[in-house]
């Protein structure tokens, strides 16, 4: 460990005799569902107790070919029986310029009216100034606050402006999701989390607030450069190595192919992409759909999520989300092998399939130093614990509440002598 880490305390959050080998508790304020009303309670000094509920229902939809004039998908997305044909239309301006004028054939076929509103994002953008950029367009188009969808295309920053910008319109404006990377696909465009970086830290502000409607088109990937293919792959590979054995062997075996198709069918016989699509998208929603607005704090989808958000904000612009991601998910299995979670044959799979798929396994910002104070700021975000999801095997996972900062260094310095399969 390094001079100055070695002096940092050795308790990252709630780790007493105990708490070491039993698992936090779980969150006390999950809503008792199905209890609704008003009760009042008390003569002199009343108090109401109020109890409301409300239900959620969005539809994540795979379609091919979206921008297809004889597809009325989107055309015909978040629309209710008062929509007329205008339509507010949030567009990232890299997926302007290579589809800016097949979106406007659309919609003109379709015979709407679309107002533009063009971003250029990236992570350094992801701020309540953009938010607020599209907030004065809204007033500008002069929306109906239930009629008129606010449609996001573009990749996962925009959608997370544009979500945390309809929840907060008017507080609450329908809008639709429509990913064109393929961390948006799999990741940010299937969830109800919106958000954005406030200082430091990343998605500092947000909301919970599901799209009526989010379109995945595989077919946007074709013009996605390979590192943002990579970068995706990142959150696909999470999945498999948390719960899905069967996902992690499709990516072993197909790797290099999947990134130099983009994910695209390779024959009428063959579309290995596609079934990682679905496995991965499937995977995602059995983890979010009981646990959306996240009462409960043990979440499996957090994993590759604990050191990330700390080590992909202090290294912008060089590492993506999905590069920071892997780069945690290398360190913690790391610590999964010292703990004899993770056996060294898989250990070193591991390692290669994430070098096949040309992700990083270490930055310079990964000092121990850093990667402890991360986890000082997770464990307030995740309400005094660590919940630290670590893989078990490959497709399966626990949490634990005890890893130490002799455990951080000796991970960090297993990746940067070479990385997982370099043992």
């Amino acid at each position: 460990m390094t001079g100055q880490a070695s002096h940092r305390r050795h308790q990252i959050g709630h780790r007493d005799m105990e708490s070491a080998v039993r698992p936090a508790p779980r969150t006390s304020r999950v809503p008792q569902h199905g209890i609704t009303g008003l009760v009042r309670q008390g003569e002199r000094e009343p108090t109401w107790l109020v109890r409301a509920e409300k239900p959620v229902q969005y539809e994540v939809r795979m379609v091919d070919d979206l921008l297809d004039p004889s597809r009325s998908d989107l055309a015909e997305a978040g629309v209710t029986e008062r929509t007329d044909h205008r339509r507010f239309v949030v567009i990232d301006a890299n997926v302007e310029a290579h589809y800016g004028r097949r979106l406007r054939a659309y919609f003109e076929a379709h015979r709407l009216e679309p107002w533009f509103c063009t971003l250029a994002v990236e992570e350094r953008s992801k701020t309540m100034d953009s938010v607020t950029r599209v907030v004065k367009e809204l007033d500008k188009f002069g929306i109906s606050r239930r009629h008129d969808p606010v449609i996001a295309v573009g990749g996962g920053v925009l959608l997370d402006i544009v979500g945390f910008a309809a929840s907060l319109y008017r507080r609450s404006t329908p809008y639709v999701r429509v990913p064109t990377t393929l961390i948006g696909i799999v990741d940010a465009g299937v969830g109800v989390k919106t958000g954005v970086n406030f200082e430091s830290h990343k998605n500092r502000l947000g909301t919970y607030f599901a799209p009526a409607l989010a379109l995945l088109d595989k077919t946007f990937l074709r013009t996605l450069d390979e590192r943002h293919v990579c970068n995706g792959l990142a959150e696909i590979l999470k999945i498999a190595l948390i719960k899905d054995r069967e996902l992690f062997e499709l990516l072993e075996a197909h790797g290099p192919e999947l990134l130099r198709t983009r994910l695209q069918p390779t024959s009428v016989q063959d579309d290995t992409g596609q079934q990682v699509l679905e496995r991965a998208i499937h995977g995602m929603l059995q983890e979010l759909q009981p646990n959306l607005w996240e009462h409960e704090l043990h979440r499996l989808v957090d994993y590759g999520h604990t050191f990330s958000p700390s080590i992909e904000m202090r290294a912008l612009p060089d590492l993506l989300h999905g590069e920071a991601v892997n780069v945690d998910m290398a360190l913690t299995t790391v610590i999964a092998h010292g703990r004899g979670l993770v056996t060294e044959q898989d250990t070193s799979r591991i390692g290669r399939v994430m070098r096949r798929l040309r992700l990083p396994q270490y930055h310079p910002v990964c000092d121990a130093t850093s990667l402890i104070t991360a986890l000082e700021d997770t464990v307030r975000h995740r309400d005094g614990y660590q919940r630290l999801p670590l893989p078990v095997g490959i497709g399966d996972a626990r949490f634990v509440n005890d890893v130490t900062p002799e455990e951080i260094a000796r991970a960090v310095d297993t990746l940067a002598a070479g990385g997982l399969d370099a043992r």
